[in-house]
């Protein structure tokens, strides 16, 4: 299983491995070789054992980079993480690495709406009456005054409001559930589940047919928690499902 904390920068980010009891069995030493270190079995990175019998170790490494690795037992065992984002076949040794992927973090922010400019209607000028004309009739006739122009009453405009800026669309990363790695989100998306609140609706037998069906390193994972934590995620909760995060590896119970 493989934690991620990107540094505030996004230059760094911190990746903690761990392989559970039950991968290393009684083992007495366990160490990480990979591409971050050079697969270099003279200078490997030392994992410490825990309480629950799991190792563990973080190794800082550059976002938008992939790297294989792989689990060395006592000297002489290989194994492979058990939750890994991706694994990668080796046809020289005629085996698969593991691979955890780093992704550029990139804050996407939805932009404001616009607020609609008011428009204040100005009114037409009043067309300016014209003289009073005299008319003058021929032979004795008493001049007549000529009957004056109404004014042209002022139109009405309608103000207009300027259509208000769509918010760009918030592209929700299902990668931030635990156990789910970039190609799983793939694998999901494929299958139209391309957000939180639809995640936090998806049955269990639907999440176990589409990772059953990428194959069977995709099959050993379990979702059984993932509706949980898309749920506090589509609502917004991230205090629990960080603290809920705390208390899994690889997606599952501790």
């Amino acid at each position: 299983m493989i934690k991620k904390s990107f540094a505030k920068t996004g230059k760094v980010c911190k990746a903690t491995f761990n392989l559970p009891k039950e991968a290393v069995v009684d083992a007495k030493n366990v160490v990480l070789l990979g591409d971050f270190n050079n697969w270099n079995v003279e200078d490997p990175t030392s994992m410490k054992k825990k309480k629950d019998g799991s190792f563990e170790t973080t190794v800082e490494l550059t976002p938008g980079r992939e790297y294989q690795f792989r689990y060395l037992i006592d000297s002489v065992r290989w194994e492979n993480d058990w939750n890994a984002d991706d694994y990668v076949a080796v046809p020289a040794f005629g085996v698969y690495n593991s691979l955890v992927v780093i992704e550029e973090t990139v804050a996407v922010v939805p932009t404001a709406k616009a607020p609609a400019k008011k428009v204040v209607a100005k009114a037409a000028p009043a067309k300016k009456v014209a003289p009073k004309a005299e008319a003058t009739v021929a032979a004795k006739a008493a001049p007549v005054k000529a009957t004056p122009a109404k004014k042209a009453p002022a139109k009405k405009v309608v103000a207009k409001a300027a259509p208000a800026k769509k918010a760009a669309p918030v592209v929700e990363k299902l990668s931030t559930i635990e156990g789910i790695g970039p190609k799983i989100e793939g694998l999901m998306k494929e299958a139209g589940i391309d957000s939180f609140a639809k995640l936090a609706t998806a049955k269990l037998e639907t999440l176990k047919e589409i990772l059953a069906n990428a194959g069977a390193r995709y099959k050993m994972h379990d979702p059984t928690t993932w509706t949980q934590q898309a749920k506090l995620a589509a609502d917004g909760h991230w205090e629990k499902l960080a603290k809920l995060q705390d208390e899994l590896k690889g997606g599952k119970k501790k």
